[in-house]
């Protein structure tokens, strides 16, 4: 009787262990995406600071210099 308990104590640690065992590896895995997704956010935060700052100068530059066809498009009778 004491060996049947003795099993069974035993099943029930390897399971405890085993679940231990994926909730570290959950854990590790989700702080591993959360630095890769900090990563990401702050690469397209600068992609984005950079594509504004050049849609800006191309406003700034044809605020100072007109376009080159301000006029209708002619047409040939």
């Amino acid at each position: 009787m004491l060996l049947a308990v003795g099993v069974v104590l035993f099943i029930v640690l390897l399971l405890a262990a085993d679940r231990a065992v994926k909730v570290v590896k959950r854990g590790r895995r989700r702080r591993h995406a959360e630095v890769r997704l900090a990563a990401a956010a702050a690469q397209a935060e600068v992609q984005d600071s950079q594509r504004r700052a050049a849609a800006e100068a191309s406003v700034a530059l044809t605020s100072l210099m007109p376009t080159i066809h301000d006029h209708a498009p002619r047409h040939v009778d």
